[in-house]
């Protein structure tokens, strides 16, 4: 058993080389994967499994309950919907064995690998491209005007994208942050947005799918829609800054296009988080309702408020009241005017504020040039031409 224990490791180093030399892994769990085979679908880019049969964990129950004394089934230990929804191993939760392998194909399809020649997508993948099944017209009111109402970005993915077709990555797993893949007008395009603030799990989440991108070079679409990085004494405890931070690493050295659209709240970390004017995205656009800013009008006026009341109390001073009033109504009405798009844009914080009902012709435009870039060679020289 030593042997074989030994040179077992192997298909470890094999897989992990694999996803670093650009090559996909994708792993179908249809049954148990224990003890050491559950690094195989750890090591693996992608991970489906089959709702009910799929098992992955590191000692079965038996071993666990003679090495711990502990007392956990199949299922909550190391089920395919544990893993889905709370541990982040698996990506796609299918239905039934064929049901795995349909995503698998439907996944490789979208990674264009068999399109991908010498890192030039093939031409051809454009053609047969279906319109959007809902109208564009609808997307003028999809978002609500006060950001703190809630929004399913999904309605908004699918009037741009080709045939309404968005494949989720992870739909389960930090569902405040919608990642996935999906087409414009034949571009393939892996779209990263939001449906509120930036936990842990949506870091996670979001930094994995990037990687995975950058491993297939399709470039990614940031839908900004978040009033920043989830705060509170139990993110803080998990590890917030540590999981956010990596985040934005990600962000900042995707070696893919990048393009970031305001769609609608675009507060603090969170705009570093999904590519803002600080990140050098490709090309930047806003809707005209976007707001950009450090945090909300109110709760700028409300620390304000709270800063100023203790230090008034240190000094054994008493608080005025109206002057506090005051003050915070100006810091709200300085925040709200500087945040607007329009406000943004004329200091050319973006490059240019687009009508939404025109987002799909837009991205079309700007992925065709991305395409273009990646395709044409430049002959650098070491000076430049001088006029005789």
């Amino acid at each position: 058993q030593v042997e074989g224990f030994v040179e077992g490791g192997r298909i470890f180093a094999n897989l992990a080389r694999l996803s670093a030399a650009g090559l996909p892994v994708i792993a179908l769990v249809h049954g148990a994967s224990t003890a050491g085979g559950a690094y195989m679908p750890g090591l693996s880019d992608y991970v489906i499994m089959v709702r009910g049969r799929a098992k992955a964990f590191l000692a079965g129950p038996p071993l666990l309950k003679a090495a711990t004394g502990e007392i956990a089934n199949d299922e909550e230990l190391g089920g395919a919907e544990m893993h889905t929804q709370v541990s982040g191993l698996g990506e796609y939760l299918a239905d039934d064995d064929a049901h795995a392998i349909d995503i698998a194909r439907n996944l490789m399809q979208r990674l264009g690998w068999q399109g991908n020649v010498d890192g030039q997508a093939n031409p051809s993948a454009r053609s047969g491209w279906l319109p959007p099944r809902y109208a564009s017209e609808e997307l003028m009111g999809i978002m609500p005007a006060d950001f703190r109402e809630p929004v399913d970005m999904r309605e908004v993915i699918i009037r741009l994208v080709d045939d309404s077709d968005f494949l989720d990555f992870q739909p389960d797993y930090g569902p405040q942050t919608l990642v996935g893949h999906a087409a414009i007008e034949g571009y393939p395009i892996g779209i990263i947005t939001n449906n509120g603030p930036i936990d842990t799990a949506g870091s996670h989440k979001a930094t994995h799918f990037i990687q995975a991108c950058c491993q297939a070079h399709i470039p990614l679409l940031y839908l900004q829609n978040t009033t920043g990085y989830m705060v509170g004494k139990a993110s803080e405890q998990t590890g917030m800054i540590k999981h956010g931070s990596k985040m934005i690493q990600a962000v900042a050295n995707a070696n893919v296009p990048s393009i970031t659209i305001h769609c609608g709240a675009s507060f603090g970390a969170g705009n570093y988080g999904m590519c803002g004017r600080g990140f050098d995205p490709r090309f930047i656009f806003s809707w005209p309702h976007a707001k950009t800013a450090v945090m909300g009008a109110e709760q700028a006026a409300t620390t304000m408020r709270m800063v100023a009341e203790a230090g008034a109390a240190r000094k054994g001073e008493t608080v005025d009241e109206t002057a506090l009033q005051i003050m915070a109504q100006k810091i709200i009405d300085n925040f709200e005017r500087q945040a607007g798009a329009f406000y943004t844009s004329a200091r050319l914080l973006d490059d240019g504020l687009i009508d939404p009902r025109d987002t799909r012709k837009v991205l079309s435009f700007v992925l065709a040039t991305c395409r273009e870039e990646a395709a044409r060679h430049l002959q650098p020289i070491q000076f430049g031409v001088a006029r005789p």
